[in-house]
């Protein structure tokens, strides 16, 4: 099983007057089609999670609506509170239980999505920063929770010349 971790493509600035209320935050136009490239190069790499769960803040979801129409298996998306800014770890672990996937993606905010994934290799100390746009794969063993994958890769749109 992999869990991929990706972190929100490249949004409008933080502080934007145009939104006062930083969830409802879009992506940019040309971050939302440089990400659109990220997923192409990552599916012909074999990225193709059957299931994704997302912050319900507007700039993970439309990073996760693209990464579902970029994919082989154009997954449904699910908003889940617990990847909000402060993610609830145990929350996505149920989450990704009840799933019943091979392949899952979640899409969150830095720092989470590095926090996110230190917990999976059992490293809560681990610092793994994430670019905007970045993804994670990380191969799962059994029982799914803390320390119980390792790192498989970590790829930004700058390592794949995007």
């Amino acid at each position: 099983m992999f869990i991929y971790i990706a972190r929100h493509a490249w949004a409008h600035e933080f502080g934007d007057p145009r939104w006062p209320d930083d969830s409802q935050r879009e992506l940019e136009v040309d971050g939302a089609e440089r990400y659109m490239r990220v997923v192409e190069a990552m599916a012909e790499r074999g990225f193709a999670p059957e299931a994704i769960a997302t912050s319900p803040y507007v700039r993970c979801r439309q990073t996760a609506d693209l990464i579902a129409q970029y994919t082989s298996a154009q997954p449904p998306v699910t908003e889940l509170a617990a990847l909000e800014p402060g993610s609830d770890f145990e929350a996505l672990v149920a989450w990704s239980q009840e799933a019943n996937c091979q392949q899952i993606c979640w899409v969150g905010h830095a720092p989470d999505v590095g926090n996110l994934t230190a917990a999976l290799v059992g490293d809560h100390r681990a610092d793994i920063r994430f670019a905007k746009g970045a993804i994670a794969a990380v191969k799962m063993f059994e029982p799914l929770g803390h320390s119980c994958g390792e790192l498989y890769w970590l790829v930004t749109a700058k390592s794949l010349g995007v």
